[in-house]
């Protein structure tokens, strides 16, 4: 019994990130198919493409990356999301999601995102981290002074993670993506089959 639950929960763990993947792509791809036919079935008729709806979802969300690419359109952004940087509680879910969202965005203007391992002097220990801020002299008073800078250490299984304030000498930049490190994090860097050290 003890060796069906194990391969029960292998499979599952397997299965989960396929489905949950498949599973919003066929929301999406629903989603857009029933936007095609309802705005093109009066113009069409009957005649249809399957895979239209694709393309029109595809094109609408590159429509959108050139429109929020363009001043005027981030002002009147800026206006429109009034109500959601506003709202008490709201203000927060919003602004969270929308700083992290941010963060991810490439963007010529921003500092190349930099993964980082943190180690403490006199310490052994080695923490995974993205530099999310190179300057703290616009912090309010209060910091500790000096060189300093703000590392992200985010948590396993994508429930958070902590920021702290550390000096520049602590942190080592390496060679891995902003992606690869959330991606490793998300599963607390599990190995997978890897041959024990003798």
């Amino acid at each position: 019994m003890k060796l069906l639950s194990q391969y029960f929960i292998r499979g599952l763990l397997a299965a989960l990130p396929l489905g949950v993947t498949i599973y919003l792509l066929y929301l999406f791809l629903t989603g857009t198919e029933e936007f095609a036919m309802w705005w093109l079935r009066p113009l069409l008729g009957d005649f249809y493409l399957p895979g239209l709806g694709l393309v029109i979802g595809i094109g609408i969300i590159v429509l959108l990356g050139f429109l929020i690419s363009q001043p005027r359109v981030r002002r009147l952004l800026s206006f429109v999301e009034l109500p959601f940087t506003n709202l008490p509680v709201v203000k927060s879910i919003y602004s969270s999601l929308k700083n992290f969202a941010d963060y991810f965005t490439p963007n010529s203007a921003q500092v190349a995102q930099q993964v980082v391992i943190l180690r403490m002097p006199g310490q052994e220990l080695e923490i995974v981290g993205l530099v999310t801020r190179q300057n703290l002299s616009t912090l309010p008073h209060g910091f500790m002074p000096g060189d300093r800078v703000a590392v992200y250490l985010p948590m396993g299984y994508m429930i958070g993670g902590y920021t702290v304030f550390v000096p520049r000498a602590w942190v080592t930049p390496i060679n891995m993506s902003v992606e690869e490190v959330m991606r490793s994090s998300l599963f607390a860097w599990m190995a997978r089959n890897e041959p024990p050290q003798s």
